[in-house]
């Protein structure tokens, strides 16, 4: 097979399709040049970056794709129905990256109690801004809702019981076993809102409102810690701001924005956000298990 890596993909599992007797091409295009492109390979892999949608998919068609992958979880950047019905496969790993997205979400808790990202950024700048920061607050004891629970959500629900959070979760659909397993009881979303001292989303993007609006949060305690390691859309960013300035939110970990690269300044400049540039499964780790499911997936196919 002659397969196109648009978005970088760990160096030893490239190799080992090589090994393998494919031909791999390393090559970001530009939306106006990948339909065109896809026409001269096999399979595609992407991550975040590239969207494959159906105009170029339409200006695949004809040629010899047969197969795209996700390196990733989410495939919301691929349309997925408009390829399989052009008798184009559409694969993901959706597993490989899960601890390293739960450590990320984790990360951005401890953060916002403890203001570790701006209290790091004023000691850059000169500051000794100890009593400014000295009213951080304890995860142990507090009420984390996780709103998505699959493998990601598992992960950081584990954690979050480990150092003495009371941990619920909620899902569109509820699974008996899983909240046996890990102990975690499902809630309503309605109820999840209104316990929870800190809410981090799992959930894929989902047409209509944000899960996150005015609305939602309205129905959130005050003073409550929102994260966000799954996708921009899921929520609605001028009403994020609107209440970390009211205060109805006290912190906010951003890894996903509306749009990427996002220039809602505003935003990511506020004091009270913990922010980075989309990089929940950017780990050694998770990038090694995503070239090996990749690998399989590709000698499978």
């Amino acid at each position: 097979m002659r397969i196109l890596i648009t978005d970088g993909m760990d160096k030893a599992a490239m190799a080992q399709l090589r090994e393998l007797g494919h031909e791999v091409v390393e090559q970001f295009y530009e939306p106006d040049q990948l339909g065109a492109a896809l026409r001269d390979f096999d399979a595609v892999v992407v991550r975040s970056k590239t969207k494959v949608r159906a105009n170029h998919i339409d200006e695949a068609k004809g040629g010899k794709l047969k197969l795209i992958i996700r390196g990733g979880v989410g495939v919301d950047n691929i349309d997925v129905k408009y390829a399989e019905e052009n008798g184009i496969a559409v694969r993901n790993t959706p597993g490989a990256s899960s601890q390293s997205v739960a450590e990320l979400a984790m990360g951005h808790m401890f953060a916002c109690t403890r203001y570790i990202s701006i209290a790091g950024h004023t000691m850059r700048e000169g500051k000794w801004e100890k009593k400014a920061y000295g009213k951080g607050i304890e995860l142990q004891g507090k009420t984390l809702g996780i709103i998505g629970f699959g493998r990601i959500g598992q992960h950081l629900g584990v954690m979050a019981k480990a150092i003495g959070m009371n941990v619920v979760a909620y899902s569109t659909t509820r699974r008996p076993e899983v909240e046996a397993k890990f102990g975690i009881p499902y809630v309503t979303l309605g109820e999840l809102l209104a316990q929870s001292d800190f809410i981090s989303l799992h959930a894929p993007a989902a047409p209509g409102a944000p899960l996150i609006n005015a609305d939602t949060i309205a129905k959130m305690k005050d003073g409550v810690v929102i994260i966000n390691t799954s996708r921009g859309a899921n929520v609605d960013e001028d009403a994020l701001l609107a209440a970390l300035e009211s205060g109805k939110v006290r912190a906010a970990g951003l890894d996903v924005y509306a749009d990427e690269p996002t220039a809602n300044a505003a935003l990511y400049s506020h004091p009270m956000v913990s922010c980075t540039p989309h990089i929940g499964a950017a780990t050694v780790e998770a990038q090694k298990r995503i070239g090996t499911e990749i690998v399989d997936i590709i000698r499978s196919f």
